[in-house]
């Protein structure tokens, strides 16, 4: 099936790939292809009271709603516009008080739901890719993705049975696998997570390693930027994992989230797997067997970290099952075993740094994240790709972190850096870049 619907893109039958899009023009780095507001999307809980749950304007003085006193609006017409999806919720958080606990993704599921009993016809999200269109990869599911799958529907009819009228089973059973495929993480500038949401025609994007555009979000609205070259007829592709690390383990995280193995270029080669592997370069080297031993230990240890740190659904808004103090002390730990055989630009040693980085900054320890972050930096610059999101939040993070502590120069010389990314990325007129280009006029 080709439908055409966007200037400048189509979507095509990918050889091998399946559906897929593809340039009908020369687009430039930095430029546009397509910008797609979300068919259905959900504010994450933690971000009540700092972002509109309509809009996801970032501000203060929000006003709350009347009834519930949970749900924050910028004013009258955004609440008005959210009500047909707040009221899905409204009363039932006055009901169940605490006890009201749905996951992000069983209350995105709820709300595609809710919007496909209001509109039939093509959304403005559809115009290349329906909803209903979306894949599910049924067969595909370990048993416990199904366990889970029916969890979701259990807390589906739990907590939104009243407001909510539901598809029989085995259409609900369909949705849950469709929207743990196809959603999407909204992020702000500093990559933090601010809620979930799906966008078809984003959607019908096929991955790469090496992609050629990349997605950021400007409220409710997805935007598709060029990052290299594209040209009439070639395919664009977008990347559904964190880049950082090697092929053997991105592979393994696309066979279990989206059930395929990637064979772009970058997989093909391997050509920077040595460099992301990196091992010290000791009097006595190391026996191979002592570094297998420790890529295994590192692949380990950051399940463990992620099971001690996160929800286990990919949708859901992180938390800290275990006090903090002690990830940080599991990070320090780690770090120390693993810097024995691994350098400190081995992508594992990375991995727990940007982690231990993120509890101090959650624990305040101001100092311990900058000394995180400038030992990170260098290496993600190398082992991403140009106009990289990780790179961007990292200069930030750290332009903020020294102006916080009074090192004026070397902060704003990291806000630069991050906008240089971002104005690609985001494009010259994201309200991010402006807020950004303010903090630094603010030092002069």
């Amino acid at each position: 099936m080709r439908t055409e619907g966007i200037d400048g893109i189509e979507r095509f039958t990918s050889p091998g790939k399946g559906r897929g899009l593809r340039a009908t023009k020369h687009f430039k780095v930095g430029d546009l292809l397509l910008s797609c507001p979300a068919y259905a999307y959900v504010l994450t809980i933690s971000e009540r009271g700092g972002h509109c749950e309509f809009c996801f304007t970032r501000k203060e003085g929000l006003s709350k709603c009347g009834k519930c006193k949970k749900a924050f609006y910028c004013n009258v017409d955004c609440q008005k516009g959210d009500w047909c999806m707040h009221k899905l919720e409204c009363s039932a958080m006055c009901a169940y008080g605490d006890n009201w606990s749905p996951s992000e993704t069983v209350r995105l599921t709820a709300r595609i739901i809710a919007k496909q009993k209001m509109q039939a016809e093509r959304s403005a999200s559809e115009k290349l890719l329906l909803v209903r269109e979306f894949e599910a990869h049924l067969n595909e599911l370990d048993n416990e993705k199904r366990e889970m799958n029916q969890t979701d529907i259990a807390a589906l009819h739990y907590f939104y049975s009243k407001h909510l009228d539901f598809p029989d089973h085995a259409t609900l059973t369909v949705l849950l696998a469709q929207v743990n495929c196809n959603g999407f993480t909204i992020e702000d500038e500093e990559l933090s997570h601010l809620g979930s949401a799906v966008f078809p025609d984003v959607a019908l994007m096929n991955h790469s390693c090496c992609p050629n555009v990349i997605v950021t979000y400007k409220g409710i609205v997805a935007e598709v930027r060029a990052v290299q070259e594209i040209s009439p007829g070639e395919e664009v592709f977008t990347s559904y994992i964190d880049l950082l690390y090697p092929t053997e383990d991105r592979n393994d995280r696309l066979r279990d989230s989206y059930f395929f193995t990637c064979d772009c270029k970058e997989c093909t080669a391997k050509d920077k797997d040595k460099e992301k592997m990196k091992v010290r370069k000791l009097s006595t080297p190391p026996e191979p067997e002592a570094v297998r031993d420790m890529v295994k230990y590192a692949r380990n240890v950051i399940e463990d970290f992620r099971r001690a740190k996160h929800s286990k659904n990919i949708l859901q808004q992180d938390t800290f099952s275990v006090p903090p103090s002690e990830l940080l002390e599991m990070c320090e730990l780690s770090l120390d075993r693993m810097g024995s055989i691994f350098e400190d630009t081995n992508v594992y040693m990375l991995h727990m740094m940007y982690q231990a980085m993120g509890v101090c900054l959650y624990l305040e320890d101001w100092d311990g994240a900058m000394s995180y972050g400038e030992k990170i930096i260098k290496p993600y610059s190398m082992h991403y790709p140009a106009y990289s999101l990780n790179v961007a939040s990292m200069y930030l993070k750290l332009g903020r972190l020294y102006l916080g502590l009074e090192k004026k120069s070397m902060g704003i010389k990291a806000l630069k850096k991050a906008l240089a990314i971002m104005e690609v990325a985001h494009g010259k007129d994201h309200h991010y870049i402006a807020e950004i280009k303010k903090e630094i006029e603010l030092q002069k």
